[in-house]
């Protein structure tokens, strides 16, 4: 059974109407009506006039309905050139992240494509990014820490990062469409986009898989479409096509546009043109004169088409197809199969003839500008647009279904921004460790929680009309919790000998000045002090030796009722012969020795205090010096007399008294010499001074000459 399709190709520079006939599989067009705006009341795509656009709707219709009845329902395409295409990058820091998965990079991606979404939105002057629908993005790099990569799956570094191409289509444009058709008396029965309706009629699914890009090249714009491993990739659009043609002829000859437009046409099947210029100068051109002075304008197309096509693929496709008016451009193929670096049979223009449904073709004219309008009644029919109906936490959202949807496109429709679906990190805590500043991280945010229909799902899951979808953010993380240990790892021992004894201790940790175990617990802006070595005060305190400290300190005494500091230590610590300080530093294997001090005695302390504690004389007996001392100060402690060799202990009171000073007399000498008393007991002898007999009473000074003479007879022994 035949039906009938009625379909409309809204353009810039007309509106063409078709009626076909659809019998199974195959196509027939049974009529074709084109009208002109006569203003520009469509811009790149976008009805800007929708009473102009709706009256040549409405001409065209009623035109098309003298021949064949009453239309009401009709296919209709959204423009190519109104997508918008907007380059976008994402990224992340992944330093605490475990190995990336297929996961975490489509969230990385679809941030990505959101970054696009708020990019076009600035552009329009709109807060509102749900006015886009993404009809699809690509890839262009993976960089993990600023070096390209090609996939970012189990991956560790610092950032990870996604450049993408995204293409939307503004939602007005559906909009002013379905309003110029309800002005004309019609109503939409099916949409499709441009470019998938001239795919859909030269590239069936079956080619699909091969790289091929499709370029309809119009009045104002060019469209692309890319399709490689079954599908359509990418969409673009370049804001030069047939005008710029136009209006070259138009500056170079001094025609008006629509002489030059007619110029143009000639081009195209003729050898020789003629024209009157705005001066009613005839003139007559071969087609290589003109195309000569033109080739510019012909060569600039060339090149904004096949960097379009560049960036959409990221390389040369296989082929490319060329539709549309502008597509008749003389040397148009032939220059961008050069800059492309394809063969030049690999880059042609496709008429009606390739439209392999459609049976007529021999009474149509074969003309690459009829492929779009075929293409919608055939697209829009076999693979109509449709919109499914969605709630996003309880908020319900229309898709644009151009492709197998995802939740992942329900959340960009619903304006939820992925990257902030995970929790946000824990707060750090900041500590000083040696002077140097260190960042401790929080823990790490978990991941959002979404379910579709009540069970668990991913955002790569595919969605359906009426599903339910629910959205729930990750939990954040919390300030760390680390230890002196989790800063410093595995702190080393340090080994110190004392006295022969070997002693192992840990070294060192200072936090705020304190020292603190290794399982302390830090603080936000705590400052931390580690170092390779102990003071000599720490490693006596860490091995036992608590008693010297205080022995190897000044200390006070009371001499006389007066507080008196000493400076000489009791105990030395020395390190190979030399004499150490609380403060010095011991480092790994230094050998100690602890001694003790025996040189702080009463005699020293008087010294010290400036007191005289005896008088000495040197005289000579028999001519052999002798010291005679005699004390001029006694010294108690506590109360006792004490000897001048007592050694001085910490807070000892000490008294010292002032004797007498007495001369020295002979008889003191005696307790200097070595003589036997006994054995001279009973004999004569004299005491002599100077060569003079004196008694023992006799005083005596320095550098007197004594000795005792014996009468002979008694021979006693006498010292020498």
């Amino acid at each position: 059974m035949s039906e009938k399709l009625f379909a409309l190709d809204i353009g810039t520079r007309s509106v063409i109407g078709l009626i076909l006939e659809h019998n199974h599989s195959q196509y027939k067009v049974l009529d074709m009506v084109t009208e002109e705006h006569e203003e520009r009341s469509m811009l790149d795509g976008q009805i800007h006039n929708i009473l102009k656009v709706s009256d040549v709707i409405h001409n065209v219709k009623k035109q098309l309905e003298t021949k064949h009845g009453p239309l009401s329902k009709v296919c209709v395409a959204a423009a190519g050139r109104a997508l918008k295409t907007k380059r976008a990058s994402y990224e992340i820091s992944i330093l605490e992240q475990p190995l990336m998965t297929d996961e975490d990079i489509l969230h990385l991606e679809l941030s990505a494509v959101q970054q696009a979404q708020y990019q076009l939105a600035e552009e329009e002057q709109s807060n509102q990014m749900t006015h886009y629908y993404c009809v699809g993005y690509s890839v262009l790099h993976y960089l993990l820490d600023e070096s390209e990569i090609g996939s970012l799956v189990d991956q560790q570094g610092e950032k990870a990062k996604v450049d993408i191409i995204a293409t939307f289509l503004p939602k007005v444009v559906v909009d002013s469409l379905l309003s110029a058709l309800k002005r004309a008396d019609l109503e939409m029965e099916a949409l499709t986009l441009e470019p998938i309706a001239a795919i859909q009629v030269l590239i069936p699914e079956s080619m699909r898989r091969l790289n091929v890009s499709l370029v309809d090249i119009g009045a104002g714009t060019s469209d692309i479409a890319i399709t490689s491993e079954g599908t359509i990739t990418a969409y673009g659009m370049v804001p030069k096509a047939g005008d710029e043609i136009t209006e070259a002829l138009s500056e170079t000859f001094l025609l008006d546009f629509h002489k030059a437009e007619f110029a143009k046409r000639q081009l195209t099947n003729q050898q020789t043109i003629e024209f009157e210029d705005i001066l009613g100068i005839q003139h007559q051109y071969q087609y290589a004169e003109v195309v000569n002075e033109i080739d510019d304008s012909i060569s600039d197309l060339a090149a904004s088409i096949s960097e379009e096509i560049l960036l959409l693929n990221q390389k040369s496709p296989q082929a490319v197809m060329l539709v549309g008016g502008g597509s008749l451009t003389p040397e148009l193929p032939r220059k961008i199969a050069k800059i492309l670096n394809l063969p030049e049979n690999r880059v042609v223009v496709r008429g009606i003839d390739a439209i392999q449904p459609l049976t007529n073709k021999e009474c149509l004219p074969d003309s690459p500008e009829y492929i779009t309008p075929i293409g919608i009644a055939i697209a829009a029919k076999q693979n109509p647009v449709k919109y499914i109906s969605v709630t996003v936490n309880e908020r319900t959202i229309r898709l644009f279904d151009l492709k197998q949807l995802t939740i992942a496109d329900s959340l960009l429709a619903a304006g939820i921004q992925v990257n902030k679906l995970y929790g946000k990190p824990g707060m750090a805590i900041m500590v000083e460790l040696n002077g140097k500043n260190m960042t401790l991280p929080g823990t790490l945010g978990s991941a959002p929680i979404i379910k579709i229909n009540g069970r668990e799902a991913s955002i790569q899951d595919p969605i359906k009309h009426n599903d339910h979808i629910d959205v729930i953010k990750g939990e954040d993380g919390r300030t760390p919790i680390y230890t002196v240990e989790d800063v410093l790892g595995n702190t080393p021992k340090m080994t110190v000998h004392i006295n022969q004894e070997v002693y192992q201790l840990p070294l060192p940790v200072l936090v705020n000045g304190h020292e603190v175990p290794l399982d302390y617990t830090l603080s936000d802006n705590d400052r931390i002090i580690w170092h390779s070595h102990y003071s000599l005060e720490h490693v006596l305190k860490q091995c036992g030796f608590d008693h010297v400290l205080s022995k190897m300190r000044p200390f006070k005494i009371t001499l006389n009722h007066k507080n008196i500091k000493i400076f000489d230590y009791i105990i030395q610590v020395q390190k190979q012969g030399k004499e150490l300080q609380l403060t010095d530093r011991i480092h790994n294997h230094d050998q100690l020795t602890i001694k003790q001090n025996e040189s702080i005695t009463v005699e020293k302390l008087l010294e010290q205090v400036d007191k005289e504690s005896d008088h000495s004389i040197q005289v000579y007996f028999n001519q052999q010096p002798v010291k005679l001392t005699k004390r001029l100060t006694k010294v108690y402690r506590n109360g006792e007399i004490i000897d001048f060799n007592t050694m001085i202990q910490p807070d000892d009171v000490i008294i010292y008294e002032d004797q007498t000073e007495e001369p020295f007399i002979f008889q003191n000498i005696f307790r200097y010499i070595d003589i036997d008393f006994d054995q001279i007991q009973g004999n004569r002898f004299k005491l002599i001074k100077n060569h003079k007999e004196v008694g023992f009473l006799e005083e005596i000074h320095g550098g007197d000459q004594l000795s005792i003479e014996f009468d002979k007879t008694s021979n006693p022994k006498l010292p020498q």
